[in-house]
């Protein structure tokens, strides 16, 4: 299978540079645009896999070039993931309602964003799914169905593994009841939301059951994300 072709839309250069550099290094093929116009030309010569898009370009803006994007037949379903200052909810929500699949404040944490990509790509691309994941102590082996934490192995039910898998390959994003319910359950299956708060009980409770911390953080009127800084 070739690797995945990036298209990151940046006009910082040292951002730019920064970028590439990791993107090269996770193994992907990158193809860098400094302004909105060279991000459309690049989108028609090769359709990109994945778009990393600056808010803020020179010639034609991040939100324009989403909107193109959108609009077009050969990049319609291309997974896009916005990069910006701009960090009020009104900006993301524009930003997501213009066709924006996730939403990235700078300063940009590299492994967060190199987490964020690899979870889009595994949605659009699932064989790019890695057999082991990592956050922190905790590490989750799809091939085994096993988790460990630390030197310690964690028993798990089916669902609640399936909830640790999709947290840990979204680390610090919050997830609503009703975007887990559709995620681990499936969107077909008809299960009250509050049963999800049960299940992260369960998860919680095993993956502390030697007095670790606390990994799964509650966002009030929000949800859960996997939130642990080791």
């Amino acid at each position: 299978m070739a690797a995945p072709r990036i298209l990151v839309a940046e006009d910082e250069e040292a951002l730019a540079q920064l970028l590439q550099y990791n993107l090269d290094k996770e193994g992907y093929r990158v193809a860098m645009a400094l302004d909105g116009e060279e991000a459309m030309l690049l989108a028609d010569e090769e359709t990109p896999d994945l778009v990393v898009l600056d808010w803020m370009l020179p010639k034609l803006s991040g939100i324009e070039v989403c909107r193109r994007l959108r609009a077009s037949r050969k990049t319609r379903n291309t997974p896009i993931i916005m990069l910006t200052a701009r960090g009020e909810e009104t900006d993301r929500i524009r930003g997501l309602d213009t066709g924006a699949d996730d939403y990235i404040v700078k300063p940009v944490s590299m492994t967060e964003l190199a987490a964020r990509i690899r979870a889009v790509l595994r949605r659009v691309r699932p064989g790019l799914a890695e057999d082991v994941i990592r956050h922190g102590d905790i590490i989750l082996d799809r091939v085994a169905h096993r988790v460990r934490r630390g030197e310690r192995e964690v028993h798990l039910g089916p669902t609640e593994f399936r909830l640790l898998d999709h947290l840990m390959q979204n680390p610090r994003r919050v997830f609503s009841r009703e975007q887990l319910l559709d995620t681990v359950w499936g969107a077909d299956i008809y299960v009250e939301a509050r049963t999800v708060d049960v299940h992260v009980g369960r998860l919680r409770k095993a993956l502390m059951l030697g007095g670790e911390a606390d990994p799964v953080r509650t966002v009030r009127s929000a949800g859960y994300s996997l939130d642990l800084d080791n």
